[in-house]
This record gives structure tokens, sequence and C-alpha cells, in this order.
């Protein structure tokens, strides 16, 4: 079904005249797709103004189409031209926090695909903090939409060979700018309407966004399925590993148990855990996401471990649950969905 040749760029010292970024422009120019890194995680990307490129995104991903995609800028003009008003508080936030991990909602204006909002009155916009978007976006003067660089339902690509695995084949160029940074996908902010509402939490955490306006709120359509879906992250699966993945809330020894049962009836079983309790269980395949005293470690190496399970073939996977305090909220989140919005609480078994 695809036969495209994909190129990967190589890029460790950025110049304002790089040929290969003016490369790759000219083939977001020609409404082509192009895999790019971001602070969080590598964008696909595509010219937002086209139902052509952006098909293309919806395509390569295998993504339902009613799922809107966020529009990646490189300047306060481009945003000037997509949105019919900026409320306060995204104007205060985005002197904080732009270029960053914040996507913000807003009224949309003309000119956008229509596939790329879903149809919808209201589009998602964010300035990524990465060299390398920030050039390409400004090399080819458009408008970026890209949702993260993999296969939809599967573990959102913090490295270039991340996206390869997804995605040879079914676009023409990937830019390997190294890893990225925050590891979760941004935080996206409703401002359009009364109390700002958290639609996705991100790379930005909610105290982080209530010290600069006051009063935000957490979306409750998060672990509704059944929504229309305002903002990406919101609707089906998402970031799940090929093996079942259970989420558990329980002490260690529960874990170890369910494990165990698993491993007597044959199967090959993981165990997604922290640097400080690696040395705790005993499993086929034992995996540290980080440190659980320094959660920003947690989500930088999330997806990454989400993908070695899949590497190594097992049949089942066990999780710990994370404090949902700071950036936890947004490892519950991707946890939870990659669970399939189940959370297992046991005190016994």
């Amino acid at each position: 079904m695809y036969k495209l040749k994909t190129s990967v760029i190589k890029i460790d010292h950025l110049t304002k005249q790089h040929e290969e970024i003016i490369e790759a422009a000219s083939l977001l120019k020609a409404n082509e797709v192009v895999a790019f890194p971001t602070e969080t995680v590598y964008g696909l990307g595509a010219n937002a103004k086209s139902e052509e490129a952006v098909r293309k995104i919806f395509k390569a991903k295998g993504r339902p189409s009613d799922n809107p995609l966020i529009i990646h800028i490189a300047n306060q003009g481009q945003l000037e031209e997509l949105v019919t008003s900026i409320p306060e508080p995204a104007k205060k936030l985005m002197e904080v926090f732009w270029p960053g991990p914040l996507t913000f909602i807003f009224p949309k204006s003309n000119g956008l695909s229509e596939t790329a909002t879903a149809g919808l009155d209201t589009v998602a916009i964010r300035m990524p903090d990465h060299p390398v978007a920030l050039a390409l976006i400004e090399a080819a003067n458009l408008p970026i939409a890209a949702p993260s660089a993999n296969l939809s339902g599967k573990p959102s690509p913090t490295s270039a060979e991340h996206v390869y695995k997804d995605m040879e084949g079914r676009i023409r160029c990937i830019i390997d700018g190294g890893e990225t940074g925050v590891g979760v996908e941004s935080t996206v902010l409703d401002c359009t309407a009364g109390v700002p509402m958290i639609l996705r939490p991100g790379g930005i955490t909610k105290e982080q966004i209530e010290a600069v306006i006051g009063e935000v709120r957490i979306d409750p359509a998060l672990h509704n399925d059944e929504a229309a879906p305002k903002s990406p992250g919101m609707k089906y699966t998402h970031y799940a590993p090929n093996a079942p993945f259970v989420l558990v809330d329980g002490s260690t020894l529960v874990l170890q148990g369910l494990v165990d049962k698993k491993r007597k009836e044959g199967y090959k079983v993981g165990v997604l855990t922290t640097s400080e309790m690696k040395d705790a269980y005993s499993a086929d395949v034992i995996i540290s996401c980080g440190n659980r005293d320094d959660l920003g470690s947690v989500a930088a190496g999330l997806y990454e471990a989400l993908r070695k399970f899949d590497d190594e073939e097992v049949d089942f996977i066990y999780s710990e649950v994370f404090s949902r305090e700071g950036i936890g909220e947004a490892i519950m989140n991707r946890l939870t969905k990659a669970a399939g919005n189940t959370i297992l609480e046991v005190n016994d078994i």
C-alpha cells in the first residue's frame, strides 16, 4: 500500500541557511509529510492550509479524521493569521511559556484545512521550543499541522528511530534532531470561555499555569471517550504497546502476584517500574521509565520504555501507578489511555 521512499536527514548543528532544512521545507510546500523533532515528541508535519497534505497525515498514521490536529507556528504573525481573537489568559501564558509545550484552543479564522480542525470552530495552536522545529516552520513559511509521528494508538516517538519504525515507506522525510526532552506531549488549554480548562495534561503543569493566571479546571471529558474531541489525545486508546497493558494500583506484592499468575500460565510478562523498584520484581522483562522521586525523568522515559516491551515481544505488561502531582497528571493520563482507560485497583490477590 505504501511505496514512498523515506529519507532521513541528520542534523547535529543548525544554521539559518541549513540546506537540509530548506530541502525539508520544500517538501512541506509541495504538500508532502515531514517528521521533525520538538521538545516534547516527534511530530508528523504537513501544510495546515492544504486538505491534500493534512489527509496524508491521517493516512500515514491510520488516524480517525474526527480527531483534531495541533497547528505549529514559529512567530506571532502566524498566530494572528489563524485566529479571530486571543483571550487575555492566553496572552499572559504565552509571554511565560512560549515557545514551549503549551497548546491553546483559539476561535479559528479562515484558511485552515477543515480536516486539520476536525470541522470545529476552534483550532489548537502551539509554538514548539526546539530549534529544528522553529527553523523548519520559518523556512516553509507555513503553519504546520503535526500530531505525534507514530501509528495511531501506539506510543509516541521520542527519537527518529522510533519514527522510522512506524513511518518508513509512509512519509517522504524524517529529520533526525536527536532525542526529545520533555517526553510527553504539550498541555492543551482552552481559554475560549469562562475559567480556562485543561483538555490534555502535558509538559506544562496545572500548578505552573495557575501561578500565572489563577484558577484552572481539568476537563471531565478527559475520561469520556464518547465526547467529540476538542483536543488531540482525548479520544480512542492511545500510547499503547502491542501487548495488553494493565495499570495496577496496589502494592508491590500484589503486582508481583499478578505477574506470577501469568507466568505460570506460560506467558512472557513485563513490568513497567522505576529505577528505585526495579530489583523488587521478578518477571521476564523489567523496564524502568525513570526515577520515582523525579517525575520529569519518568515523563522523558515513558514512551521509550513502552516501545521496549514491543521489542521484547512480551505477552502481558503490568505497570505501577504514579502520583498525579505536577507532571504526574500527564504521566497517569498517558498510562491510563494505554490501559484502555482502566486502572486495576487491588489490595490483595
